[in-house]
C-alpha cells in the first residue's frame, strides 16, 4: 500500500465521499482543500447521459465566465490583412496566415486558443491533425471561426474568461471555473454561468437523465460531489 503524505490525508479527511453537497458547500470545501503551494485551478467535471457516438447527441458550447478563469490566455489569430490589423489592435498574441501555419506544422504550439476568419480556413484546414487532438481546431460550434469585424469582441471575451466545453468519448465534460484564490462569490458566479450554459446545450434528441454526476475539484485536491439537481437548477440573477 502506498504511504500518503500528511497533506493528502488531511484534505481527504475533510471530504465525505458518500455525501452530495450543495453548490455553495462544495465550493467552500474545494477551496479549503486546495492547500498546494500554488494557486490551484478549480475544475468542474460532469458525467452526462448522452451517447457521444451519435451526432445528434453532441454537447458543445462556449460560455464567458463573469469573473474569468484566473489564467493568462495566449491567443493566436488566422486572418487576412484587414482582420490582422483588428486582431493586433485588440491584443492578440500571434497574428498571421500562411506563416503561422508553417510554424505550427514545424512543431510550434505556444498558444492556448486559435481563432480564424472564414477565408483562412483553407489554410487552417491543413492543420487538423495537429490542432484537432489538442482541442484547438477552430469551428463554428465553438465560436472560433468568426468574421473579421467580430475579432475584437471575441478576443476581449477570451481574455475575460471565455471557456469552450464539449462532451468527450466517455460522455464527460471538463472545464476550469477559476482559481482557489477567487472568493466564494466569484467561484459561485462562474459555476452558475457554466451550469446554465451546459443545461441550455442539452441535445434535443437526448432521452433519459442528462446530467448524472457533478463534481468539483482543485488541481491537487479530492473530488467533491455536488447535488446534481441543485447544480442543474442554478440561474444567474
Amino acid at each position: 500500500m502506498p504511504k500518503h503524505s500528511k497533506r493528502y490525508n488531511g484534505v481527504q479527511s475533510k471530504v465525505d465521499r458518500t455525501q452530495y453537497y450543495s453548490p455553495d458547500e462544495a465550493i467552500q470545501l474545494v477551496k479549503s482543500t486546495a492547500t498546494a503551494k500554488f494557486d490551484e485551478t478549480i475544475e468542474v467535471h460532469l458525467n452526462t447521459g448522452v451517447d457521444p457516438r451519435h451526432a445528434d447527441q453532441q454537447v458543445r458550447g462556449v460560455v464567458t465566465l463573469p469573473h474569468g478563469t484566473g489564467r493568462e490566455v495566449r491567443i493566436l489569430v488566422f486572418a487576412g490583412p484587414d482582420g490582422q490589423e483588428l486582431a493586433r489592435n485588440a491584443g492578440a498574441d500571434h497574428v498571421g496566415g500562411e506563416d503561422l501555419a508553417q510554424r505550427i506544422q514545424e512543431g510550434w504550439l505556444d498558444f492556448d486558443v486559435v481563432l480564424a476568419t472564414p477565408d483562412m480556413m483553407r489554410i487552417v484546414g491543413r492543420l487538423g491533425r495537429v490542432l484537432g487532438p489538442r482541442g484547438l481546431m477552430p469551428s463554428p460550434k465553438a465560436g472560433t471561426i468568426i468574421p473579421a469585424e467580430d475579432l475584437p469582441r471575441i478576443i476581449h471575451e477570451t481574455r475575460l474568461g471565455r471557456v469552450e466545453f464539449r462532451v468527450d468519448k466517455t460522455s464527460n465534460i471538463h472545464a476550469p471555473i477559476g482559481k482557489a484564490g477567487f472568493d466564494q462569490e466569484k467561484l459561485m458566479g462562474n459555476f452558475t454561468a457554466f451550469m446554465e450554459a451546459v443545461t441550455a446545450a442539452k441535445p434535443a434528441a437526448m432521452k433519459g437523465i442528462y446530467l448524472k454526476r457533478v463534481t468539483l475539484t482543485s488541481t491537487m485536491g479530492p473530488g467533491v460531489r455536488v447535488d446534481t439537481n441543485a447544480a442543474a437548477a442554478l440561474r444567474s440573477e
